[in-house]
């Protein structure tokens, strides 16, 4: 029997956690009842990146038999299937060969992108992202931790229908800054000037000052869990801030799909997307998720519910290198960002970032005891040296998503390709 609404579930990973994940997540749509509906059709996209933690085909293809009787379909998109799907897009003349290097590229946007183009080939109606570090619950804070199991899924289908986006909330670990206790070597006001230089205008300092006063934790709002508002998302600096997970994708239009992008060797897939949708409607939904940022509590994922959250500190090695790393991410896509959203003030803008990293650098190196800290004002002037070509490639990136949804939208609507297993 046909179902009525097609769903699909993209997985953009890379780490070998996440067949459990999914088992999580697998088990939270049959308690949302969602597994057994007569008019959901659920169906996997798993985009795998084997050097990302140097993992291997199994660690995503052998899934349990159990688990797949509970979905309606799986696709599995190794770097042969994802070649073979671009060979054909070339051959039809849909796009060429830099095109696809754009649009299929290394990086999170070319995985999110490819689950995109294989769920609008599949004829799915709504496509959600979820991360492979972010589990289906929500924490507030009370005198100890209280836990809370969220139905994104069903949250998103409710709100989707009538929207072009629906995105939900995020609690835990989203913060990739942790907790400094200051002193005389690196002063708040130091370290205020150097998150303004490096971050964009909606990740401000009030916010991440708040994280930081909570460990580098960030509870779950109990409003929301309570009233459950739905709001719309206001366009702020030519944005509407989304995140790449826990979004739903309306894709009955394909013309009202976008691509994802980001710079080379860049984050921020989200963030630029988030410039494309000016005219889209996008709501944000009364669903959690639970972002695992240092990988520190997986055991939520066997029903451990810890009473309390620890603080991030930046006493290891760990903690320190995925600062250092989002930093570099940060100041890799800040150019682009300021040039699609202040272009007048681009130059002034940048001047700026250069003038507050040259006084806060040295002092962050000192303080976390890495020199490598210094790269990131080279990065920020190799970045503003190729950002007109980065925006280039920003709109011919776009320019080729939308040959690709013309094509989709001018054929006859019709089972296009039967989802496969394998990679």
């Amino acid at each position: 029997m046909k179902k009525e609404m097609k769903v699909g579930i993209g997985f953009a990973t890379g780490r070998k956690q996440f067949k459990q994940v999914l088992k999580t997540y697998i088990y939270n749509w049959r308690e949302s009842e969602l597994t057994s509906s007569d008019k959901v059709s659920l169906n996997l996209f798993v985009a795998y990146d084997l050097n990302y933690h140097n993992t291997k085909p199994s660690d995503y293809t052998n899934i349990n038999s159990e688990l797949l009787e509970l979905v309606d379909g799986i696709c599995l998109i190794g770097n042969e299937k994802m070649q073979a799907e671009i060979s054909g897009l070339i051959e039809q003349g849909i796009i060429n060969e830099r095109q696809a290097k754009l649009v299929f590229g290394r990086g999170y946007a070319g995985k999110r992108n490819i689950i995109q183009y294989m769920a609008l080939k599949e004829g799915i109606d709504y496509l959600m992202f979820l991360d492979d570090d972010e589990y289906p619950l929500a924490v507030t804070n009370s005198e100890t931790a209280v836990w809370g199991g969220q139905q994104g899924l069903r949250t998103h289908l409710t709100y989707i229908q009538h929207a072009d986006m629906t995105n939900g909330h995020h609690c835990g670990y989203i913060s990739p800054i942790p907790y400094l206790e200051y002193n005389d070597i690196l002063q708040e006001s130091d370290f205020q000037t150097f998150i303004q230089a490096i971050s964009n205008d909606i990740v401000n300092w009030d916010t991440i000052k708040s994280v930081m006063a909570n460990g580098g934790v960030t509870y779950a709002d109990t409003r929301v869990l309570v009233n459950r508002e739905v709001e719309e998302v206001e366009e702020v600096n030519h944005s509407k801030f989304i995140s790449g997970s826990n979004l739903c994708i309306n894709l009955t239009d394909p013309n009202r799909v976008n691509a994802f992008y980001n710079p080379p060797n860049a984050r921020g897939e989200d963030t630029f997307l988030a410039t494309c949708l000016h005219d889209r409607k996008v709501l944000r939904v009364p669903s959690y998720t639970f972002h695992d940022g240092f990988s520190m509590y997986k055991n939520l994922l066997d029903g451990v519910l810890p009473t309390k959250l620890d603080n991030i500190k930046a006493d290891c090695e760990e903690v320190i290198q995925r600062f250092y790393k989002a930093c570099i991410g940060w100041i890799r896509y800040k150019p682009l960002w300021l040039y699609i959203t202040d272009r007048k003030k681009y130059e002034e803008r940048i001047q700026e970032m250069r003038e507050q990293l040259a006084a806060t650098l040295p002092k962050i190196c000192e303080y976390f005891g890495r020199n490598d800290f210094m790269k990131i004002a080279a990065e920020l002037e190799n970045y503003h040296h190729n950002v007109k070509k980065h925006y280039n490639n920003f709109i011919e990136t776009q320019q080729a998503w939308e040959n690709i949804c013309n094509a989709f939208s001018s054929e006859v609507p019709q089972q296009l390709l039967k989802i496969e297993t394998g990679a």
